[in-house]
């Protein structure tokens, strides 16, 4: 990392989206409490802004944007909103409340839109795009234009919305590359030609939202801010639509580690980029890749011998930025049966995990239970065992289903046999099931039985948490509800994996019965 002055660095805003366009990967559903916890992360990582979500578009995104909007100080909460009246005024019931509120107001403007989707002439775009700017600066000064799609809009008619979105009172200008598609050349060449054609450009921040579909959206933002953008769009883990968007991990260090190139910062704690991945890839069920940048398993390891001998030498030799600087921790030590809470408990802070007094004694438990099992107990066993207690937490309620036991047979030729007992309201419920293709089918028609939820299985996953045959078992699950496209998301994670895909399936249920209530009230 360079290590020159940093008064000769431009500030580039953090706008996360995380919890609106990163939920709106499939499966990545949060219900109202993981959003919270992931919006107080975000803040704790000092991004700029929080797009908390779409108000409009469902009574649950209104209730946590508003509910975020209540809590989070420290950071800007932003809600989005077509150029539609209806939903700017939403946004503003929801947002009104925040500490520093933005309302982020968009409208397609390239051809292949205005022709087939919004049937629209250009006329007709600018004037609603007008018109929706100054609906919402009725309510705040800090509002934000997107011209949707405008790395395919056509550059003269950009140039225009922009300048007539500014001059309407938008301080935020953002220019997406919606689908994906540009080049860093084309999006250096865009954001230099509204720089010098929009006479009004100085009144407003350029921001830039790149799409990840050819694998661009990282590059695409740092040409962007190369050429003189001052706010990016980015997600946690690279969440997003398709194949999701700038990742922010990846964005934020590469400014970090390459400032000689270009000369920009942010505010954002690089050392709290590990937890905050973590947390993210735990409440969505989307796992971080082992070689994802910045933040994967693999991003500071070395099997090469070469590689190993280098590092051991001189770690530069072989790394452009250290672990510690994003929040891994260099060395795993273990910790065993004989190990103290004082030696967990700083063990967990340096891993970037914040637990009360109380939360520690249950995880302190929970670990020596672990440590009865296994010889060795890793970081990444401690991560899980804080993850599961924290989840446990977030995801409690007095009308949740409990798992009280189960008893299982299975064998090689005949079916699965399964017995299954849940607790509801204390009220214990039981169900057999004697059929099915394995083990995992069997122990989801029981609980399906038990719970008589009409869901399908749409996905498991099953990963060791660390190596060896010992290790903790991470059970993920996907179900569908029958005749709806929803999708929601269960996790556990056991040294038994039958007992994880077991409490997998029942916190995938109590999600979904959750979204019921939510629905009802």
């Amino acid at each position: 990392m360079t290590s020159e002055n940093n008064s000769d660095r431009r500030n580039i805003v953090i706008f996360d989206t995380t919890l609106r366009d990163g939920e709106q990967s499939p499966g990545a559903s949060m219900n109202l409490q993981e959003k919270l916890a992931v919006a107080q992360a975000l803040v704790d990582l000092k991004v700029d802004v929080i797009e908390a979500g779409f108000p409009i578009a469902s009574p649950g995104d209104f209730e946590a944007v508003r509910e975020i909007a209540n809590l989070v100080k420290g950071a800007q909460v932003c809600g989005l909103a077509r150029c539609v009246n209806a939903d700017i005024d939403r946004a503003w019931e929801a947002l009104k409340c925040a500490e520093n509120p933005r309302i982020h107001v968009f409208l397609a403007t390239s051809a292949i839109h205005r022709e087939f989707k919004l049937r629209m002439s250009q006329e007709e775009i600018i004037q609603r795009a007008v018109d929706g700017v100054k609906r919402a600066k009725g309510y705040c000064d800090n509002v934000e234009f997107s011209p949707e799609d405008a790395c395919r809009t056509e550059i003269d008619f950009l140039c225009q919305v922009v300048e007539a979105a500014i001059e309407a009172g938008a301080t935020t200008v953002n220019i997406p590359d919606t689908v994906g598609y540009t080049t860093p050349p084309e999006m250096t060449k865009r954001i230099e030609t509204l720089i010098n054609r929009v006479p009004n450009i100085d009144r407003a921040i350029i921001s830039i939202h790149c799409h990840n579909d050819l694998g661009m959206a990282v590059a695409n933002s740092l040409a962007a801010v190369a050429a003189g953008a001052g706010q990016i769009e980015c997600a946690i883990n690279g969440l997003g639509e398709r194949a999701g968007n700038c990742s922010l991990e990846e964005v934020v260090m590469a400014m970090r580690t390459r400032s000689d190139i270009f000369r920009a910062d942010t505010r954002v704690v690089s050392q709290k980029l590990v937890p905050t991945s973590r947390l993210v890839s735990k409440v969505t069920g989307l796992k971080v890749p082992r070689n994802k940048a910045i933040v994967g398993q693999n991003a500071f390891a070395h099997e090469s011998g070469v590689h190993q001998d280098g590092v051991l030498k001189e770690r530069t030799t072989y790394e452009i930025m250290s672990a510690e600087s994003v929040g891994f921790v260099k060395n795993d030590l273990v910790l065993g049966k004989h190990s103290g809470r004082a030696a967990l408990a700083d063990r967990i802070k340096s891993l970037g995990f914040d637990v009360t007094p109380e939360s520690l004694s249950q995880i302190f438990d929970e670990f020596k239970r672990l440590a009865d099992i296994k010889k060795e107990v890793y970081d990444a066993d401690i991560i899980a065992i804080v993850d599961r207690f924290s989840s446990n937490q977030r995801r409690s309620a007095d009308e949740d289903w409990k798992c009280v036991s189960y008893e299982l047979s299975c064998g090689s030729t005949p079916s699965p046999a399964i017995k299954v007992v849940l607790s509801h309201c204390g009220e214990e419920k039981s169900a057999t099931f004697n059929q099915g293709d394995g083990p995992v089918h069997a122990m989801f028609g029981a609980v399906r039985q038990v719970i008589g939820l009409p869901v399908t299985l749409k996905e498991f996953k099953l990963e060791a948490v660390t190596g060896g045959s010992d290790a903790q078992g991470e059970a993920v699950v996907f179900l569908n509800v029958e005749n709806s496209e929803t999708t929601y998301q269960g996790s556990a994670i056991s040294t038994d994996v039958i007992e994880a895909t077991f409490l997998a399936i029942v916190d995938a249920m109590n999600r979904i019965q959750r979204a019921r209530r939510l629905r009802t009230k």
